[in-house]
């Protein structure tokens, strides 16, 4: 729900909704409570999938699914 270019910071991750894998994955890639983010961009067809999120100096590619089950507080 976050608009492209908005700052955030993630206040909480629901871990329990995604696959192990697919958590730890996350976490080595800094997506974790108190990381500073935003959305650089939506994916343009039916589910909009990917979003690609800026943390730090990066920009990762996560699912709508991924992305939900962050909490964020805008900066």
């Amino acid at each position: 729900m976050l608009p492209v270019g908005q700052g955030a910071r993630i206040t909480a991750v629901d871990w329990n909704c995604l696959v192990d894998e697919e958590a730890h994955r996350l976490r080595a890639l800094g997506i974790d409570e108190g990381a500073k983010v935003s959305v650089s961009h939506r994916g343009v067809f039916g589910g909009r999938d990917p979003i690609a999120i800026s943390v730090g100096r990066m920009i990762v590619a996560v699912r709508r699914a991924h992305a939900a089950a962050m909490e964020v507080e805008v900066l």
